[in-house]
């Protein structure tokens, strides 16, 4: 099993930033990638950015392109999501997800919420 728990989310005003954390602990060993998500309110859940662990690959979506970057610290486990330039589109709850092993685990998810 992995557990996987989110941190940094927040008010922010347009145009400000944020950096989401997701530290990951239990059985990790094998694991493949961490990536984000979200979930807009009253939309589905949507790709945000992803890391491939081995070779720090990394890609995102189109609407945070630019303006977001992931990133990881191995020796903690842990993934970063930083966000600038946020935009009041951008307000949602973000999950954080690890794939180890062919299963994948999500976080509790934290919310984000930018106002105009």
């Amino acid at each position: 099993q992995v557990q996987l728990v989110e941190s940094g989310g927040g008010l922010v005003q347009a145009g400000g930033s944020l950096r989401l954390s997701c530290a990951a602990s239990g059985d990790t060993f094998g694991t493949h990638a961490m990536g984000w998500f979200r979930q807009p309110p009253g939309k589905e859940r949507e790709f945000v950015a992803t890391i491939i662990w081995s070779v720090r690959s990394t890609s995102y979506a189109d609407s945070v392109k630019g303006r977001f970057t992931i990133s990881r610290d191995p020796a903690k486990n842990t993934v970063y999501l930083q966000m600038n330039s946020l935009k009041p589109e951008d307000t949602a709850v973000y999950y954080c997800n690890i794939g180890v092993r062919g299963s994948i685990y999500w976080g509790q998810g934290t919310q984000v919420t930018v106002s105009s």
